[in-house]
This record gives structure tokens, C-alpha cells and sequence, in this order.
């Protein structure tokens, strides 16, 4: 037996990822401006950006892990697996409220998706074994695709960690303590390692090899391509055969000639 299925209509699910500070914010808007209106995807706001006050679960959930964090700019409120799962939950939701934007054919921009969770939640889990830590962001992006399913493009902007820094204290009117310059720079390597695991999925922007124009157009390309050949959405508790959460189409088996 084979399967056939056309290819989806819906829009691409993508997500920017990188450190605070790194620019990924500012640069993905300057590659949207760069977008026609017709094509031009919506930007769905990182955790950071998100203001007390809007209404939803998403919004309820992350207000609680702010709480129980105490202003850590990481939201870590010492527990890790609590917190990812709290995480993942925000992003399932972000997903079922954009469904209406994939399903009409537009592009979804994350500001930070499931990448970022698996990141920094494993180097609180390892904070003194990198090589464990990479093992687990695999494993928590397994994870996270067990309940949603994961961007059809991640978008990594990486820089020198010390660059992030001064950029982020500069932005958020505040000196980070020496851990958190320490957790920053390891979350660092931890993202360029983790992207290069899956090369079909990342495409890395490295601040130290281009500048904000050439950043900036390399991300508006990438977005204007993602939706090539798009495979369905599918819900992962439902398993393969489960119609798409977009076009509703199904995995149609036949007989193999």
C-alpha cells in the first residue's frame, strides 16, 4: 500500500528564533515590510512582547509563569518541566488561534515557537553538560510535536552572545546579573547546534556575516519560498491518518501499481 494526497493550500507556519537582543524581532519585521500586502504574513508576538492585559488562555498562562518567575527575563521560576510544559501549552495555543489564517492560505510568523522552550528549558535541566543538553532539546522538540506540530521553517538570527547582550540591556532598560550573561551565551551555542541537527527545517541568519539589509531580504526570500509543497497539518493525538487541521483533506490509501 502507498498514499497519495495533494499538496496543502494552507499557508506556512513559521517560526523566528534566537537570543534576546539578537535583532530576530526587528529583522523578521523589516523582511515582512518587504512583503506585498496581499502575501504578507501575520507576525504573531514572542512571549517578551506580550503585554498584561490582552485576554485568552495564552495570555492567562504566561501572566502566571511571569508571576511564579519573578521578572526572570527566561521566565524560570526553578521548575524546568513545569515551565515547558506550561510553554508548550502557550504554543498550542498560539497555534489553534492562527488556524484561520493558515486555512485561508497566509503566512504565520512566530516570534519564537517550540525551538526556544527546547532550548532553554534544557539548559536548566544541564547546565553544566552541553551534550546532554542538545540530547534533550531533540528530545523536548519530540515532544512538542507530540501535541502541535512543528514550523514548516525555523528562522535562527545568531550573533556573539555579548552583542545580544549589550543590544537586550539596552532595549529592556536593565543590567543582566553574570548568570544570566552566562545562561545567554550558552543558549547561544545551544541554538547554532540544535539547527544544525535538522537543515531542512533551519535557515540561520548570522549577524556576523551580514549586515541588517542583506538579514532582512534573506528572511523575506525564505518566507516567500516556504510555502512551496506544503504537507498537510495534521493532528498529532489523532495520528497519520487524521485529516488536515487546515484543508481537512485525509491521507487517501491505495493499492502500489
Amino acid at each position: 500500500m502507498t498514499t497519495v494526497h495533494s499538496p496543502c493550500t494552507r499557508g506556512p507556519l513559521i517560526s523566528a528564533e534566537g537570543l534576546n537582543g539578537v535583532g530576530k524581532t526587528y529583522l523578521t519585521n523589516r523582511a515582512i515590510d518587504r512583503i506585498p500586502v496581499p502575501d504578507r504574513p501575520l507576525m504573531l508576538d514572542e512571549f517578551s512582547e506580550r503585554r498584561h492585559g490582552r485576554q485568552g488562555l495564552g495570555e492567562d498562562l504566561l501572566h502566571a509563569l511571569r508571576e511564579a518567575s519573578a521578572g526572570d527575563p527566561f521566565l524560570r521560576s526553578g521548575t524546568p518541566m513545569a515551565e515547558t510544559l506550561l510553554l508548550l501549552a502557550i504554543k498550542r495555543h498560539d497555534l489553534d488561534t492562527v488556524l484561520d489564517y493558515l486555512t485561508s492560505g497566509r503566512a504565520v510568523v512566530e516570534g519564537r515557537s517550540v525551538d526556544t522552550t527546547a532550548v532553554c528549558q534544557s539548559l536548566l535541566l544541564h547546565p553544566d553538560d552541553s551534550d546532554a543538553a542538545l540530547v534533550t532539546a531533540q528530545n523536548l522538540l519530540a515532544l512538542a510535536a507530540g501535541y502541535r506540530p512543528l514550523p514548516d521553517l525555523t528562522i535562527l538570527v545568531t550573533d556573539d552572545a555579548d552583542q545580544a547582550v549589550v543590544r537586550a540591556q539596552h532595549r529592556d532598560q536593565r543590567v543582566f546579573t553574570p548568570e544570566q550573561v552566562a545562561f545567554m551565551g550558552r543558549a547561544c551555542t545551544l541554538f547554532e547546534r540544535l539547527a544544525a541537527t535538522d537543515p531542512g527545517r533551519y535557515r540561520v541568519v548570522d549577524r556576523r556575516l551580514v549586515d541588517e539589509l542583506e538579514a532582512a531580504d534573506l528572511i523575506a526570500t525564505w518566507i516567500r519560498t516556504a510555502r512551496a509543497n506544503l504537507s498537510c497539518l495534521r493532528e498529532p493525538l489523532l495520528g497519520v491518518q487524521a485529516p488536515c487541521l487546515c484543508c481537512t483533506q485525509s491521507v487517501a490509501p491505495i493499492s502500489a501499481l
